[in-house]
């Protein structure tokens, strides 16, 4: 574990730092599609990510959720950090988009390394305000974009974060993300077809 941890935070912590996530933390696989935290869940453990990609949602009292923003690799989720160190329950849904490895840190040491590391410091105030400024585009989009240009810009994300350009999905999953409906969500996209953007397959959907 601590040689993947030196690859992806090697030139964000120091090595004594690097040396106690690797004692204290605990490393942790899951496969796509897996839920790593619920709506009201208690967390106690803050996720660094190794690999992989995860997705986080905002979900309503009927169910219905919509898409905040993707982690990838060297990300963490600053929502389960306030959860975290507020003991609050779980405000966002956390779903695996690929599969992922991951490293979970206890809450106590979270707080002990904010005054003992500025390189743990920095990064959680650089990651509050990375995630802020994706709440913000996620805000902006739905404000200010028309549904297509929204699709658009969700297939580009998910080409971005699973890095490659053919996205395995369905319509109504896409419905069911951008908090729209399948048959929105399939003239949209026999539209970008059209518009030679990109490519229909069963399941499947290529960005040209």
């Amino acid at each position: 574990m601590l040689e993947e941890l030196k690859l992806n935070y090697g030139d964000l912590f120091e090595e004594a730092l690097l040396q106690e996530i690797n004692y204290v933390g605990v490393y942790k696989e899951v496969s796509q599609g897996s839920t790593l935290i619920q709506v009201g869940q208690y967390i106690n453990l803050m996720p660094l990510l190794i690999s992989g990609a995860i997705k986080i949602f905002r979900e309503d009292k009927e169910g219905d959720e919509l898409l905040l923003y993707f982690l990838e690799r060297g990300d963490t989720c600053t929502m389960t950090l306030s959860c975290c160190l507020g003991q609050k329950k779980s405000e966002i849904k956390a779903v695996a988009e690929t599969d992922a490895k991951l490293i979970m840190i206890p809450i106590q040491k979270m707080e002990e390394w904010t005054s003992k590391y500025k390189s743990w410091r920095n990064f959680v105030f650089d990651s509050y305000h990375n995630r802020f400024m994706e709440i913000l585009d996620t805000i902006d989009t739905i404000a200010f974009f028309n549904m297509d240009k929204r699709l658009l810009k969700y297939l580009k994300d998910k080409a971005t974060v699973t890095k490659d350009k053919t996205i395995h999905t369905t319509h109504q999953e896409i419905a069911h993300e951008l908090h729209t409906s399948r048959v929105v969500i399939s003239r949209l996209l026999k539209t970008l077809e059209s518009d030679n953007i990109v490519e229909l397959r069963r399941n499947r959907i290529r960005i040209k």
